[in-house]
This record gives structure tokens, sequence and C-alpha cells, in this order.
């Protein structure tokens, strides 16, 4: 997938540049790459769930650069308190008064690297901060700096000593991806390419964050026709319906669903929606938001999720 200049996208920065710069220091993997970008310029948050060492990091790291954005990771464990990421009020000896000193959710991109390792305390921390862009402690409300966008690991390998995300914390997530494992050629490169934290230094802005602002703004004005409206509310009737279905797509979830399409839309070049951008978008924002019955295909829990929202497109006629 290959995306084109937003240049029908009217007064839109063009996006080329972002995502082909990112693309030269996360190899092999310009879907995620994509994702990433979606989720930033829908106002989202974005959650990976994959194995160690595939590069999760580095594609954060990479975005927060590329639009010149402050940039944070909280490595989550169990001892992990919510002032650690919020921050808190310390008494200045001299006047006798608080002074906030916040934690380090008060950056543009903040990265929670293994999010399920903290205890469920500490994880709901994060839900007014990712829901309504800013933080309250002590009675005093803190607004967080725009864009701000959390991009959340966890490993769907390792459940020692971790806390499942309930699906409140989920549903704060516009997309749940994988990154998977690199093809050959793409890893020789890797390999052959040196240190990637040192190509990471040579990564240089092309958007600012102003001009991120002005991208979500221009998501909003995307076009989108009254049948492709009815195309998303039947998807997430479908989902409430289905026999194997538990937990199906709330309202927010088609909200998320439409915005995404949108994102998607614009990073395509476009300033309307397509068929296509819902049903593109649409496995990794229903995904995680959906309970379905445990070995329905006899799959991993990811996989098997993913292969039911592909499943169920083909049941809901596209206009």
């Amino acid at each position: 997938m290959q995306p084109r200049t937003a240049s029908s996208a009217k007064d839109a920065p063009d996006l080329k540049p972002l995502i082909d710069g990112i693309q030269k220091i996360f190899l092999g993997k310009p879907e995620a790459t994509i994702w990433a970008v979606v989720t930033l310029i829908s106002r989202g948050h974005l959650l990976i769930e994959d194995v160690p060492g595939i590069g999760k990091t580095l594609l954060a790291q990479a975005l927060a650069r590329s639009v010149d954005a402050s940039f944070r990771r909280i490595q989550f464990t169990n001892d992990l308190l919510p002032s650690d990421i919020l921050g808190l009020s310390i008494l200045n000896a001299t006047d006798h008064s608080f002074e906030f000193k916040p934690g380090p959710i008060f950056s543009h991109i903040v990265l929670t690297d293994e999010i399920n390792r903290a205890t469920p305390k500490t994880q709901s921390a994060l839900l007014e901060a990712m829901n309504e862009l800013q933080v309250t402690i002590d009675g005093r409300t803190h607004a967080l700096p725009e864009p701000f966008m959390v991009v959340a690991t966890q490993n769907p390998i390792e459940y020692h000593g971790t806390f499942p995300l309930p699906e409140a914390q989920l549903d704060r997530f516009l997309m749940r991806i994988r990154i998977g494992y690199p093809e050959a050629d793409d890893e020789k490169a890797i390999l052959q390419g040196g240190d990637p934290a040192a190509e990471l230094h040579t990564l240089r802005p092309c958007l600012s964050t102003a001009q991120v602002l002005a991208l979500q703004k221009k998501v909003e004005e995307i076009r989108m026709d009254d049948s492709l409206v009815d195309y998303v509310v039947a998807i997430a009737r479908k989902t409430r319906t289905h026999k194997s279905v538990r937990l199906g797509l709330s309202p927010r979830g088609a909200m998320a669903l439409s915005r995404a399409a949108k994102a998607f839309a614009l990073v395509s070049g476009r300033d309307f929606v397509i068929p296509d951008d819902v049903k593109r978008v649409a496995v990794p924002v229903m995904s995680h938001r959906l309970l379905i019955d445990t070995n329905l295909y006899g799959m991993p829990r990811i996989e098997e999720s993913e292969r039911f929202v592909e499943e169920l497109l083909t049941s809901v006629a596209a206009p």
C-alpha cells in the first residue's frame, strides 16, 4: 500500500514525505507506518500487540521525530504508580504552596511499554488523558499538549505477571495492530543498515505539530456519503446480532471506524471516503473492541478476532 500525495485534499499538508521518511528508518512494514500516521491524524491512540524486538519503540520514536513532537517512553511495571505517569503536587517550603510537577504524560507522543504489566489502578490513570486530553490531580485540571497520542505495547505471548486491559481501556485505542517479523530481504537490509537508534538521529522533521493539528482538522472535513454512513451502521449492527459475538461494536466504536476511514482517505490523497477505506481500516479498528467466542477458528486470540472481522465484512453489502 503506497500513499499518494494529498494534493487532491485541499489545503492539507503533504503526507508522503512523512510516511516515506519513517519507512526509511522502520524498514519492511509499510502498513504499520500507515496505521501509525492514520491514528495520529485521527486524534487517536495506537495499541501494538506483538512479540519483543520487532521495532515497536522505533516506530513510535520515528513518528515523533518526523513531526517535531516531544516524546517520552514509560516502562510499565507492577510497582508503577499513577503519579509516576501523571505527576504530583509538591509542597514549596518557601511560601507553603503546592507546585505541580508534570509527569511524562505531558508529551506529544507517549510510549507506554508493556502496558499490561501495570496494575489496573495505574492503567486507569491513562483513561482521562486519552479521552479528554487532560489530567486531574488534587482537584486541579491540567491540559495536555496537542497533538497528543499514546502508543501502547503489550506482548501477546507472555502473560505471567500481567493485568489484561479491560474493555473500557481497549476501547480508548483507535487501532490495535500487529507488526510481525520482516521478510528475509527486509531483515537483511536491517542487518546491513547498522544500528537503528543511530539511524533515528538522522531523521529530520517533515511536518510541525501545528501542521499535524491542521491535518486532524482536515480529517473532520473529509466527505462521507450517507450510503457509507449506513454501511458503517450496518457493520456495527451485524456485530451486535451475530451469534458468535458476546460484545458487539459500540457507537463509539462505529465513530472510530468512520474517523479512521476519513483519515485513511486523506492519507490516500482524497477528500472523500470510498467503501474500500472502511474495509481497510475495519480490522485494526474493530478487532480489539469485539468479544467473540474463543476457539472459533482454532487460532490465537488476536488472529481469531481479526479473522472474524474479515469474514464479517463479506456478509455486509458495501454501497
